[in-house]
């Protein structure tokens, strides 16, 4: 049996070395072909106050591609110079989640390494985080409750909350966690609106979502604006200033996709200058976002640390992903969910997967 190495990114690890997820590492040792370990350089050191400030900017660097067999990505950057060196050994790397925005897929592919990731799994959870984002808005639950924490009871006429009835649900992005949020919306009998070119319209019109062919429709018209769309070239930076001061004065601005959509310059101000009512941000431009960040400073947003659709049940899911998908490459055989499928066909990567092949026969 040939032993495949699989490496898991430092950040599975807390100060102590322990684990802050489940890994599978059982079903994984149990198998007989798996070794585990960690980048540990990638991990916090106690008393290391300034890990939590480089959380996202972690890559995988050549020294990791050399050792592993395979690597699971949670937040590390893979960039094309993780690739300096070659990748003689390296045969897959599975992406934790969903979005692979953080990892070369083509250097990943000119490099013989099959990437794949964990679709689905995060669907309900990403969008039921929009969702409740949604109902706290419009509910005013923050300012709700600073009256509580401070005894002004005497201020609720001024922080009356609204109902979703009759409300504009505008979807930018109508994907999977697009149509999530659409189906959890559809019992509250808003009206919903979605920019999506690439959308299907019976799918669309199953859930009862008008798809519009123009993006500043569902701007102009949404009373809370929703982003599910993904993170890449022609999305980067997509909403700036003109497209902010489209939304209505009394409209929401709900982003749990990638914090990158939004310039976050202008989002700022258009905060502080209230072009529109307020906003529910779970993502950012920049990561952990910096504690001298005037969003800190306003009350017309909801903030979360790019954690609010990982649920227990969403982790569970993924981590069996992951379990099931590098098994099969411990056995010569390709995974489900490949991002890059043109490296199925490279004589390199299919040389690197025979050589584990083998140990199907053991198991």
């Amino acid at each position: 049996m040939r032993p495949f190495q699989l490496y898991f990114t430092g950040d599975y690890l807390d100060e102590q070395g322990e684990l802050v997820a489940d890994i599978g590492a059982e079903r994984l040792r149990s198998s007989g072909m798996v070794q585990i370990d960690f980048f540990k350089d990638q991990s916090p050191r106690p008393g290391d106050a300034t890990y939590w400030d480089r959380l996202y900017s972690l890559e995988i660097t050549p020294e990791h591609v050399a050792q592993a067999n395979g690597i699971v990505i949670f937040r590390p950057w893979v960039k094309a110079s993780a690739f300096a060196r070659g990748a003689k050994n390296l045969v897959a790397i599975g992406r934790a989640g969903v979005g692979c925005d953080k990892i070369d897929a083509a250097a990943c592919t000119e490099n013989d390494v099959l990437l794949f990731n964990a679709p689905d799994t995060l669907t309900h959870s990403t969008a039921s985080a929009g969702f409740t984002m949604m109902l706290m808005l419009a509910k005013r639950v923050l300012q709700q409750q600073r009256l509580v924490y401070t005894g002004r009871w005497d201020r609720q006429p001024e922080f009356l909350g609204d109902d979703l009835i009759g409300k504009t649900l505008g979807i930018v992005g109508l994907g999977k966690t697009g149509m999530e949020m659409a189906r959890l919306s559809a019992p509250f009998h808003m009206k919903i609106l979605a920019y999506s070119p690439s959308a299907d319209p019976t799918l669309a019109e199953a859930l009862g979502v008008e798809l519009v062919p123009d993006l500043d429709t569902v701007l102009r018209s949404a009373d809370f604006l929703s982003l599910h769309c993904r993170l890449e070239k022609k999305t980067r930076g997509m909403f700036g200033e003109r497209e902010l001061k489209l939304l209505k004065p009394s409209a929401y601005l709900i982003n749990v996709a990638r914090g990158e959509l939004i310039q976050e310059e202008v989002l700022v101000r258009a905060l502080q200058e209230r072009w529109f009512a307020g906003a529910g941000l779970d993502v950012f431009e920049h990561e952990p976002l910096p504690l001298n960040s005037p969003l800190l400073a306003l009350d017309n947003v909801i903030l979360t640390p790019h954690w609010l659709p990982s649920t227990r049940r969403a982790a569970r899911a993924v981590r069996d992903v992951i379990v099931d998908n590098m098994l099969r490459v411990a056995q010569g055989m390709v995974p489900r969910n490949v991002v890059n499928v043109e490296v199925l066909g490279r004589p390199g990567f299919r040389e690197k997967l025979r050589g584990f092949a083998a140990n199907q026969a053991k198991n």
